[in-house]
């Protein structure tokens, strides 16, 4: 899947099928807010939310930021994966 990063509209994006699934982020100092995830129903159940947290995750562990994740879904995801609680500051990091 080709996630992209659009800077300009703070999201990371994936665009399939005529539907556009994202995750929304503010950035602040050293750290970046993942505010929203969003995937059309059309493109529900096929990992589009988890290969958009992961790229989200391994872009902000890349640029030495710590993550917020002010959204259930990426709560959830981090909850899931162990190897992103060290960079959450939901788990005390």
């Amino acid at each position: 899947m080709n996630v992209l990063h659009q800077p300009e509209a703070h999201r990371f994006a994936i665009q399939l099928d005529g539907h556009v699934a994202r995750v929304d982020y503010a950035l602040r100092p050293g750290a970046i807010v993942l505010k929203h995830t969003e995937v059309p129903d059309a493109l529900g159940r096929r990992g589009i939310g988890s290969a958009l947290a992961r790229h989200a995750l391994d872009w902000a562990a890349a640029q030495g930021l710590k993550v917020d994740p002010q959204c259930d879904f990426m709560r959830g995801y981090i909850d899931k994966h162990p190897e992103y609680q060290a960079g959450s500051l939901a788990h005390g990091a």
